[in-house]
Parts: structure tokens; C-alpha cells; sequence
């Protein structure tokens, strides 16, 4: 059980610091754009 511990402590540490370098990369809002793209297609205004 310790060693499955380790290991989802581990992939959460790496997935934090993956998190925050797209971040801090900008690449929140080149996704967001997407999105709000995709939204408005889908309900017929963009």
C-alpha cells in the first residue's frame, strides 16, 4: 500500500507542475478561445 501511495503522490506532484507551467505558458487562453469557439458554433451565433 505504501508503494501505491508514493506513486499517486508522485503523478499528482508531476501533474501540478505540468498544470502550472501551461499556465504560465499562456496556454489557458489559446484552449479557452477554442472552447468559446466551439460554444458558440454549436449553438448557431459564431
Amino acid at each position: 500500500m505504501n508503494k501505491r501511495r508514493l506513486l499517486f503522490f508522485g503523478f499528482l506532484f508531476l501533474s501540478l507542475i505540468l498544470i502550472t507551467l501551461g499556465l504560465l505558458g499562456g496556454e489557458f487562453r489559446v484552449v479557452w478561445q477554442k472552447a468559446v469557439t466551439v460554444c458558440l458554433e454549436c449553438i448557431g451565433i459564431g
